[in-house]
């Protein structure tokens, strides 16, 4: 009885083990989706997140809303890389993730960041939006998931950009995106 329970021990110790060898690399994750991309004649969009970042949910659940999902599906190769988990999951970012960030220059800019990729890896938007009167962003100005009214035009104007979206389905992507506004602050005195 005490060799089938220390077997069964080792067993899962080494599915664990196997499991979190296995999460992919960035490289694996990116050389998928470009070549999905290539292949459906689509873009990619990638998204840097970690498991602690409510923006970054707030982000997938938009993107995945049924409202809106098969807009996307149809136009965009979505991408994830799991970076910046705390030192106790640490085992959940992808191998490279961080480096595939820098490359990007969104390691100081928060989460989620994303990009908006060609199918050959090339930049052709990102979450960084300039400030007012500004022709570049500073990873300060990153929108992570667009969410004001101003942050929801600025991805407006890159989903017209990079994707075959009509104007009616970009109206219902923006009025979706503006679901994540957080709710109000009630004034003082007001209960």
């Amino acid at each position: 009885m005490k060799s089938i329970k220390l077997l069964c021990l080792a067993l899962l110790l080494t599915g664990s083990a196997f499991a979190q060898a296995t999460l992919p690399s960035s490289e694996t994750v990116l050389n998928n989706a470009y070549a999905q991309a290539t292949k459906e004649n689509k873009k990619v969009i990638l998204i840097f997140h970690a498991s602690w970042c409510g923006w970054c949910k707030k982000m997938d659940a938009s993107l995945n809303d049924p409202i809106c999902k098969k807009m996307f599906d149809d136009n965009y190769v979505i991408a994830h890389l799991d970076v910046m988990e705390q030192p106790a999951k640490a085992n959940l970012e992808n191998p490279g993730g961080m480096d595939v960030m820098k490359k990007f220059g969104g390691e100081k800019s928060g989460l989620p960041f994303w990009l908006v990729l060609d199918p050959q890896g090339n930049v052709l938007a990102n979450s960084l939006m300039p400030k007012d009167g500004a022709t570049t962003a500073t990873p300060e100005d990153n929108v992570g998931c667009p969410a004001s009214d101003k942050e929801v035009a600025f991805f407006d104007g890159i989903l017209r950009k990079t994707s075959n979206l009509q104007a009616e389905d970009i109206a219902t992507i923006h009025k979706r995106f503006l679901l994540n506004q957080p709710p109000p602050t009630p004034a003082k005195g007001t209960n």
